[in-house]
């Protein structure tokens, strides 16, 4: 391929297609035809001599091609949007930029009701889509652009994100009012014979409640693992077991609690973008949002 043959401008539609996965969708957002989008998809396909992108149910899928040029893609915009000065300035009362976030639901219960109230008052045209990924997806959907940013445990890492701590959560043991430990202090002993509910994004594994229960040379009985906190309130609310879970998370419930009788390490959140994006404007004004609230909320 010589570059001085090729029209620059069909890379910023590729990997706007490569995001939105619809012809559509990327004609209004750069402001062209849907025929003019299909007009640089196919000088795409001779430029690459493949298809890059075939229709599916769920939208334009991009083949390996497209899956091994993008990344390369996305750098070289970024590095041409440095230099001639593209996106500079990032306005929030007038964008309509769509920030796709990835967490799990306490993180949205406590994060989106305050983002949404921000967002309206200082950025209305401004949506976000957020939605639980798996931490291997997520890294990819980061690496892609197709994600934002991330909030999760600080043990996702690598070298090619970026992270900054929002907080810690401490724990406490959520328990159906009737419980028969309710309303009392909870002793070591009487935590251990309990039976007990766990959540995690994971199928198996410990977390920071199991961690902190062998170290005192104990464990727990666990009878019912889910990834869904909203689902796990319900079910403590309504059966004998016991749920660890964050205060934050507690307060959001009508169940009773007591102090955990043993030491367990607070949970952790960061908030995770990649390298590419860490000097895009809108990007880092969402990630000042997203810190401000979560210091606001976990400082009630």
């Amino acid at each position: 391929m010589r570059l001085e043959k090729v029209d620059l401008n069909l890379f910023v539609v590729f990997d706007a297609i490569y995001k939105e996965r619809s012809v559509t969708k990327v004609a209004n957002l750069l402001s062209l035809t849907q025929p003019a989008v299909s007009n640089a998809l196919s000088r795409l396909r001779q430029t690459f001599d493949d298809q890059l992108f075939v229709r599916t149910p769920e939208g334009m899928a991009p083949t390996p091609v497209a899956d091994n040029v993008i990344s390369d893609v996305r750098k070289a915009l970024v590095l041409l949007g440095k230099s001639v000065g593209v996106s500079a300035r990032f306005d929030p009362s007038s964008s309509e930029k769509v920030f796709h976030l990835a967490m799990n639901d306490l993180a949205e219960a406590l994060l989106l009701p305050a983002l949404r109230l921000h967002l309206a008052e200082l950025a209305p045209n401004v949506s976000v889509f957020s939605y639980y990924s798996g931490r291997q997806a997520a890294s990819e959907e980061l690496k892609s652009g197709a994600l934002d940013l991330l909030i999760d445990a600080p043990i996702f890492n690598a070298r090619e994100f970026e992270q900054m701590p929002l907080g810690e959560l401490p724990y406490v043991v959520a328990m159906a009012k009737n419980h028969r430990l309710a309303n009392r202090p909870l002793s070591l002993d009487h935590y251990v014979q309990a039976q007990h509910l766990h959540v995690s994004s994971r199928r198996k594994g410990r977390g920071q409640v199991d961690i902190g229960l062998h170290a005192s040379g104990h464990k727990r009985q666990v009878l019912m693992r889910m990834q869904n906190y909203q689902v796990a309130a319900k079910v403590t609310e309504q059966t004998d077991l016991l749920w660890t879970v964050p205060e934050k998370m507690w307060a959001l419930t009508t169940l009773a609690k007591a102090e955990v009788p043993f030491a367990v390490e607070p949970l952790c959140w960061n908030l995770f973008w990649h390298r590419s994006a860490d000097d895009d404007p809108a990007n880092r004004w969402m990630r000042d949002v997203i810190a401000k609230l979560f210091n606001d909320k976990l400082s009630e």
